[in-house]
This record gives C-alpha cells, structure tokens and sequence, in this order.
C-alpha cells in the first residue's frame, strides 16, 4: 500500500460514516444563514442575522409572553364533527391532530402578563394553516365571553390562511360570531389586544383579528384578505411595492405598532398597565 494512500475510515473504528443529524440547522429563507436550531430556539425563533421571524407554535406563542405557570388552557377537548362530510376531511384532521397534538388551529385559556390576568388565544399554523372553522371560531368566542363576565382583556394572536373551506357557510359564520361577541366585549368597556403574525389572511384578517382597540403586529408579516396575485388579475393593476407587509399597513393605519417577537412581552405589559390597572392589582391579590 503506498504511503499516502488514504486509509479506511474503518481503521478509526469501523462502520459507516454517520450522516448529520436532521434538525440541527436550519436555513433562515431571508438571508441564506445557516441557524443552529438551539441558538433559534433560545431567540424565541427569530434569525440573529436579519431578525427574520420564523413561525411559532400556539405553546411556544403563550409561552413567550405569559407569567411563567400562569396559563391554564380551556376547551381542550373541542374538536370538529366533519359537519359537511367534505371529502377525505375527517382524515386531514386526524392526521393533524396526530403531528401536532392539538385537537384544532386554536389554544385558548386564562394566563397572567405581568401579573394581568388576561384570556389568551393563539393560532397553530401548523394546523390546517390555522384556517377558521367552527371550533375555532367557538374557542375563540368562549373565551372572549368568559372575559367578558370576568372582566378581563383579551389578547388573541393570529396566523391563518383564512375560513377553512371543508365547512363551507359553518366556517364563515366564525366570522360573524367572533365579531358579535368581541363587540359584546367592547360594550363592556374592556381591552381587546390583536396580534398580528405572518400570515394573517382570509376571514380571520376580515373578522376578528382586525377589530383590535390596538393592533400589533410583527416585523415583515402578511396581512391582507386576498393573495396579491388574486387582487392584481381583479383590479389590473400593477400593486404597490410591499403591499400587504405589517409596515405598508401600518403606514395606511390599519396597525397600530410593530414590535419584535423579543419585546411583545414587555410592550404587552406596559398596554395593560395602561388601560387594565384594576386587573393587574387583582392578578397580585390572587
């Protein structure tokens, strides 16, 4: 055997070569960096590089902004019946279900920000792309009726692809029930913060999660009804340069303020010191 004659890997301890394991990065879809997926966590999912958001789950959303053990989730058993028997629906849900551990796009509960005992919900994008359907719309609308008769804000995060369309006329009704009792909410003189994260879209961006007495939303997300494609085939028109990002809607007044994912918390904190005092006061009595 020559010299240099590159030896077996099998001299070091024999086998064959292990691949990397999956998972470990992740390349952020912004600017190209590969993000090691424990420094991504520890940044609640945000690229260190362009402060690119990567999509969170419900749990990882509620957890980032709420009292540490304060959360206590409600109507964890409501799940969809297939009203409609749309074709092969039944199974999507199940295999939904499955992979993520949630019986539907949405986790509502009773949690505390800072010491504010609030009603919190957060879309699951991961399900069914988060689209509206009447569990949805039902969670969502129970537990802004139970802040309502407790005297709580509601924080409600959104990210959806809009009405789910396996249940037809159901689905759509979500928008009108969210809206009737968010308005119920507001007649009681309560907060109602909306967050808005990418994408907001559809049915959800026409009901519920624009009727916020202060709207957020993160850096660079979508939001609109339509896609742009299907706006521009209707109006022929050319549309214009970052259209539909939380900062052209911002700059047009639909969104109050764009915080990043790193300082929800905190501004979340100051809102409702603001406008919910009395609530903080009996959140630290309790």
């Amino acid at each position: 055997m020559g010299i240099f004659k590159k030896p077996s890997l099998k001299v070091f301890g024999g086998g064959k070569k292990k691949d990397m394991p999956e998972g470990l990065w992740i390349n952020c879809p912004s600017c190209g960096a590969m993000l090691h997926q424990l420094e991504l966590d520890e940044n609640l999912k945000v690229c260190h590089k362009c402060l690119h958001h990567f999509t969170l789950t419900a749990e990882e959303r509620i957890r980032s902004v709420s009292d540490q053990g304060s959360f206590q989730e409600i109507d964890v058993k409501l799940e969809t019946t297939d009203p409609l028997s749309f074709l092969d629906y039944g199974e999507k849900v199940k295999v939904y279900q499955q992979r993520t551990g949630l019986k539907d796009a949405m986790v509502t509960g009773r949690a505390a920000i800072s010491g504010h005992p609030v009603l919190i919900g957060a879309m699951d994008f991961r399900f069914l792309g988060a689209s509206m359907g009447s569990v949805v719309g039902e969670k969502i609308t129970r537990a802004i009726e139970i802040a309502t008769k407790e005297r709580k804000p509601v924080i409600l995060f959104s990210a959806s692809g809009g009405a789910r369309m396996h249940e037809g006329i159901l689905s759509l009704m979500q928008m009108g029930k969210t809206s009737a009792a968010l308005a119920r909410h507001h007649a009681a003189r309560l907060p109602y913060i909306s967050v808005l994260t990418h994408p907001t879209t559809g049915g959800v961006t026409a009901s519920f999660a624009t009727l916020g007495d202060i709207i957020m939303a993160e850096p660079k997300c979508m939001i609109g009804f339509a896609g742009p494609r299907v706006i521009k085939e209707t109006t022929h028109q050319n549309l214009p340069t970052g259209f539909q990002t939380a900062e052209f809607m911002m700059d047009h007044g639909l969104v109050d303020m764009i915080v990043e994912r790193k300082d929800i918390r905190n501004r979340l904190a100051e809102i409702l010191d603001f406008i919910a005092p009395a609530s903080a006061a009996q959140g630290r009595q309790k």
